[in-house]
């Protein structure tokens, strides 16, 4: 019976002392910086969302692969997957393009939830992604703010 406790409490010290071996990284500071129109299929409307990503630590980011979701409103909006792959070196960033498709569905429940008042300008979203980078590598981020549908209005000054 000692002899499993000694090894359950020497498991437990060798696991704590592998967590010092994975240094603290900083999350990675994420900007959407554009939207461009894909060509589409049925009844989806397609996207390519333009990302800088910035890697504020001391050690590169090497992923391989990404995934997107997008709320809009409150409400899902757009989901994407991307198989590529990359490095981010160290105090530096990179510009990454994924395309994401948006249903008839989400854009029927995008319209139900505007309210009679509430026009298509800085409606709040939500990015949430994630570079996959293996076991120990894979780095989630999120953005947000406000994000303007409307397009120039007539007669503006």
């Amino acid at each position: 019976m000692r002899r499993f406790i000694f090894a359950g409490l020497a498991l437990l010290l060798l696991s704590l002392n592998g967590c010092a071996l994975f240094p603290d990284r900083d999350p990675l500071n994420v900007n959407v910086v554009g939207l461009e129109p894909l060509p589409s299929q049925g009844l989806e409307v397609r996207f390519a969302v333009k990302i800088r990503l910035q890697n504020p630590n001391d050690n590169a980011i090497d992923y391989h692969g990404v995934a997107l979701n997008l709320e809009v409103n409150g409400q899902p909006l757009a989901s994407g997957v991307s198989d590529q792959q990359g490095s981010i070196p160290r105090f530096s960033e990179a510009l990454i393009s994924v395309p994401v498709s948006i249903s008839a569905f989400s854009v029927m429940r995008q319209t139900l939830g505007l309210s009679q008042t509430q026009s298509l300008d800085n409606l709040p979203y939500v990015l949430r992604g994630k570079l996959a980078g293996g076991l120990f590598g894979t780095q989630r981020f999120v953005d947000s703010g406000q994000l303007s549908l409307a397009g120039p209005t007539a007669g503006a000054r």
